[in-house]
């Protein structure tokens, strides 16, 4: 720990005690932990320093930041060091009571609050003299109210998204402490694409060559272009669509097709069904392009119905999936992945945010299964879990529940938890068991089949080489059993890795 002011609260009993008391800075309360389990999102170090009398405590992160949590929830980035965040306690001693002030609210307000809370707190006990002894031998300045509330606003700001807070066992996020205002994701996601837009405008060739051949910038661009469309922007629109069609099918090239034909220019057809037949999925994914002799004003209708059932002009209008997905892409993983985590904790904390609109007896589960998968692709499989289990847990249908726990069940091994990923799949085992419909009725000579018994097969090695011979040979014969329900085509798919297992399985003591 490299922060002078905490060595010296080490070091010295008398700072210690004056930091515990008037201040709520008690060292003696790190031994206690936190109220509960916790871990940062994005990973990393966090060392319990001190707490308060309320249940809060102060935690270092590995940049020296200091992180608290309060015991109801919230967390939040104080300051960039322990010396940062003590000026902030001892000069506010009443911070709490501050979390919703800003340097926008003005001198005036600052000082006012401030002192009324420092009033307040006077009449319990002493705050002056102990603050200045506690400055002066810790080496901290003297700063106004003002300049402490923008030091802990400035803070506070920086939590997201580096510094967000979990409960360890059950995943889900600590509020923001004071809740700051924070730019939509949209806005940091397409600040590259807003430029390489501004640039394309302005002419740059070189800029334009580089903008269509970089998948990423691309696709950015033809998103800023979405939401800030101009009659001058057909040329390298024409080239981004080119491009992006030998990515094959994506959504900004359905994008792109329609920015084009949004134009009306009947010339324009040619290109649009040159990029339609690139491959099958083009095809099938940019259905409905008018006809090549057809007039610019039927383009133009095919484009704009195109634009309002898809697109649009609002960023807040799209999917939360389009900016993560852009976001990750980027790199900006941590911003992916908090913005994942806040709309899983909505529909865990309210599930009826997935009743379909006109029917709210029934419940839209696609928005868990969608979460799923992009905590999947961005490599945290604790959160990709934790959506998988609350989706397979929802699931109706007989077929559903199947895919749905197979799904768990692998995911349930692949963060090594094994004890879960066997009862995942004796749940399953219990649905085949009973009725079935009639996307099921057919599992044992399909694909399905084999992908059940194969993970089986995969789990019972799991289960050998974390030395539980016990479990492996149990959920072996599960698999066996099941393995000798399929098809003869659906077993072969299979027969190796059972013929693997069985022998590995054989060999334990």
């Amino acid at each position: 720990m490299t922060d002078l002011a905490l060595r010296l609260l080490r070091q010295h009993d008398r700072l210690a005690e004056l930091a515990a008391f008037p201040f709520d800075f008690d060292l003696a309360r790190a031994a206690h932990g936190h109220v509960e389990a916790v871990r940062l999102a994005s990973g990393g170090p966090l060392e319990v320093v001190a707490g308060d009398d309320t249940g809060g405590t102060y935690f270092v992160c590995a940049d020296g930041s200091v992180l608290y949590a309060d015991s109801e929830g919230s967390a939040g980035i104080i300051g960039s060091s322990v010396d940062e965040a003590l000026e902030v306690l001892i000069g506010l001693p009443g911070w709490h009571d501050h979390l919703d002030l800003s340097p926008a609210d003005g001198e005036e307000t600052i000082l006012a609050r401030v002192a009324e809370t420092e009033e307040e707190i006077r009449e319990y006990h002493g705050i002056d003299e102990e603050r200045a002894e506690l400055r002066a031998a810790l080496g901290l300045p003297a700063r106004s109210p003002v300049e402490l509330i923008g030091m802990l606003h400035t803070a506070l700001s920086r939590t997201e998204p580096d510094f967000v807070l979990l409960n360890a066992e059950e995943g889900g996020a600590y509020e923001p402490l004071g809740r700051p205002a924070r730019p939509p994701l949209w806005e940091p996601v397409l600040a590259q694409g807003r430029a390489d837009l501004a640039g394309l405008r302005a002419g740059d060739a070189d800029l334009r060559a580089t903008v269509a051949d970089d998948p990423v910038r691309r696709r950015l661009a033809l998103r800023a272009a979405q939401f800030d469309r101009s009659d001058g922007d057909l040329p390298f629109l024409r080239t981004l669509l080119r491009r992006e069609a030998e990515s094959s099918m994506t959504d900004e090239l359905r994008l792109a097709a329609v920015l084009v034909g949004l134009h009306g220019d009947s010339a324009d057809l040619p290109l649009l069904h040159e990029v339609r037949d690139r491959d099958f999925d083009t095809w099938c994914g940019l259905g409905g392009i008018p006809e090549p002799d057809a007039d610019g004003e039927e383009l133009r209708r095919w484009a704009r119905a195109s634009d309002d059932s898809l697109f649009g002009t609002d960023p807040a209008d799209e999917p939360l999936t389009t900016w993560t997905g852009l976001a990750a892409d980027q790199g900006l993983t941590e911003l992916a992945r908090v913005a994942l985590i806040r709309r899983l904790d909505e529909i865990v904390m309210d599930q009826s945010a997935l009743r379909r609109p006109g029917s709210p007896t029934k419940l839209d589960t696609s928005p868990l299964y969608s979460l799923a998968h992009e905590f999947e692709c961005l490599g945290d499989v604790t959160q990709a879990l934790r959506a998988q289990r609350l989706y397979a847990a929802l699931q109706e249908t007989a077929s559903d529940r199947v895919s749905a726990r197979l799904t768990q069940a692998r995911l349930e091994r692949e963060s090594g938890q094994l004890d879960g990923a066997a009862v995942a799949l004796a749940t399953l085992r219990d649905v085949l068991a009973g009725p079935t419909d009639d996307l099921l009725k057919h599992w044992r000579g399909v694909n399905l089949g084999s992908f059940i018994a194969e993970e089986h097969y995969t789990l019972a090695g799991a289960l050998a080489d974390a030395g539980r011979p016990e479990q492996a040979r149990a959920v072996l014969a599960a698999g066996e059993a099941i393995h000798g329900e399929l098809s003869q085509a659906a077993g072969r798919a299979v027969r190796e890795l059972a013929a693997r297992t069985s022998a590995r399985i054989r060999e334990l003591s």
